[in-house]
């Protein structure tokens, strides 16, 4: 390929996803799903659907995001504002995915993104619970004299880890939990569903380098565990996103202000495989543990909500 081809490739995809975006024909360009048409693209296969919508979305990013890795690898903002602009994309893809192919309005509300009081409520319930899980975690392994408390982290720390948590916990859920779960459930039960979720949520996050997804291994199951919290989380507040997003959000938040913060200190009278391997919480036997207890009791309250739907 020329370089000036190379050049123009990036734009020739750009201009072709706008093309299809806006409801235009290329029978001719690329043989995947997105040559189906959009009248029939609901009710496509689930995995139909999802792969056109990533690959759009991938389109609609990398002609954006190429040149920003090209010219910017060497600063600090080229990664983070590449990652902001995938995720805009993918706001702006969704409101256009409910129109063009659902032919509705309301996709967000019905993923569970409603801007209600009684989802804040929920959020700030999940936020607590979320932070005071690891927060306790981390007092019980104290206690066995597993770690000592060094000095409390900075206000600066604690601000940070707020807006980083609250920035994790919005985007994933409403990606997996809102985008993924509804075009799941679309198309199988709730178990099914439950398990291909959690199982590609822990996927996504698990992508490295076999040498250290074997030392990583306990991590895994952690996530998978994660995910089934947060869709239970959102089947026990009416398929709102507040709890699950509050939840996700608040761990965030207490493993930044332990490990960024500096919190604590381990000291070495258990093997890291109880503790967490590299100090994570979700790589430890402890740390499963927790999670276990948690998703038994966010399942106990989903069930009961569930009956009384």
């Amino acid at each position: 390929m020329t370089p000036s081809i190379n050049r123009q490739f990036p734009q020739l995809i750009h201009n072709r996803v706008l093309a299809i975006l806006r409801g235009e024909s290329h029978p001719n360009f690329y043989p995947f799903p997105l040559n189906i048409q959009l009248a029939q693209l609901a009710q496509a296969p689930a995995s139909k659907r999802i792969t056109s919508f990533v690959l759009l979305l991938a389109m609609l990013w990398l002609p954006f995001a190429l040149p920003l890795y090209y010219f910017g690898h060497h600063t600090v903002w080229a990664s983070p504002l590449a990652l902001l602009l995938l995720y805009v994309e993918f706001l702006l893809l969704v409101a256009w995915w409910g129109k063009r192919v659902y032919q509705s309005s309301g996709l967000f509300r019905q993923y569970g993104l409603v801007w209600t009081r009684s989802n804040g409520q929920e959020y700030l319930m999940g936020l607590g619970l979320g932070l005071g899980s690891l927060l306790g975690l981390f007092l019980i392994q104290a206690a066995l004299g597993w770690l000592v408390w060094r000095s409390p982290p900075s206000w600066r720390v604690i601000a940070e880890g707020l807006l980083l948590g609250g920035a994790i916990g919005f985007a994933e859920e409403l990606l997996f939990r809102g985008w993924l779960w509804d075009e799941l459930r679309r198309d199988y039960s709730f178990k099914i569903s439950l398990w291909v979720n959690s199982l590609i949520f822990a996927t996504l996050h698990f992508i490295k380098p076999l040498a250290e997804i074997l030392r990583t291994a306990w991590q895994f199951p952690g996530l998978v565990m994660l995910a089934m919290i947060m869709i239970r989380a959102k089947g026990a507040t009416h398929h709102r996103l507040g709890l699950s997003m509050g939840l996700h959000a608040g761990l965030v938040w207490g493993y930044y202000l332990v490990s960024v913060g500096q919190w604590v200190r381990y000291t070495g009278q258990v093997p890291p495989w109880v503790t967490g391997v590299d100090h994570n919480p979700l790589m430890g036997a402890s740390g499963l543990g927790c999670l276990a207890l948690l998703l038994w009791l966010i399942t106990q309250r989903d069930r009961g909500q569930t009956l009384i739907d």
